[in-house]
């Protein structure tokens, strides 16, 4: 469908020969960008409710550079993860208002509104070194419109530290757990509250634990019912995920 297709489809929605229903649903088949090295779903808003992320790892300056261009012509908020400074300055010098978080990796440009979420996402981490993926989860479902809060470092090892925050965690209407090491703090507390859990494996660990794979293990292993479990280091995948639960909820501008 090319602009004129568009306008032609927009006419007939005036006219009233299109109902607006489904004007919406030719428009969410929309073809993308094509760049050669990437192809960009500037729809991907209409489909998804959130615009396609920019994943940095793997991508030279330039091809972040020519994505972040054409991104911002559709006016539309840019959330680039994995990103190192770098990434960061070099995505400045096509846009000022870029905003980087350093610990969490990840680059953003608003240039939007996005719809809040009346309710709140609860990010927990076992350990102080989960830290940076657990704020990868949380700047993520920032982004994408939730109220955010964070509980770090009440892992297993001395289980009094989680238990004196429950209230806490049944405030809370969805709540990500990231851990590393035996990976278990997410099966404690499924065990406890009420809520979706989330569970979040990172690297963190010594020779046995793979590279977060025996987390992994064990948070797919949970005894305690109401655990979802997203891939090792996948803080974005954790936060999007519980984006999407949260907004379930009534939603605010």
């Amino acid at each position: 469908m090319n602009e004129k297709d568009i306008k032609n489809l927009l006419k007939k929605v005036k006219d009233g020969k299109v109902e607006i229903k489904n004007a919406i649903d030719t428009l969410k088949q929309l073809p993308f960008e094509n760049l050669d090295y990437a192809r960009i779903d500037h729809h991907r808003t209409i489909r998804r409710g959130h615009p396609e992320t920019i994943f940095c790892e793997g991508k030279t300056l330039d091809q972040i550079r020519g994505i972040v261009k054409r991104m911002i012509r559709s006016n539309t908020n840019i959330l680039a993860t994995r990103a190192k400074r770098e990434v960061y300055e070099a995505i400045q010098e096509i846009t000022e208002d870029a905003k980087y978080y350093e610990q969490a990796r990840i680059v953003v440009i608003k240039r939007g509104p996005v719809l809040r979420a009346l309710g709140n996402i609860l990010v927990i981490t076992a350990g102080t070194a989960d830290i940076p993926i657990a704020e990868e989860a949380a700047i993520t479902a920032e982004v994408m419109g939730n109220a955010v809060e964070r509980l770090y470092d009440v892992g297993i090892a001395g289980i009094h530290r989680i238990l004196a925050y429950r209230q806490k965690m049944e405030k809370a209407n969805v709540l990500i757990v990231a851990a590393g090491m035996d990976g278990a703090l997410p099966a404690v507390v499924a065990g406890l509250i009420d809520k979706p859990v989330i569970a979040l494996p990172t690297s963190n660990g010594y020779g046995t634990g793979y590279g977060g794979f025996a987390a992994l293990l064990t948070m797919l292993n949970s005894c305690a019912a109401g655990v979802s479990v997203v891939n090792i280091d996948n803080g974005y995948g954790a936060g999007y995920s519980a984006s999407l639960i949260n907004q379930l909820c009534e939603r605010k501008d």
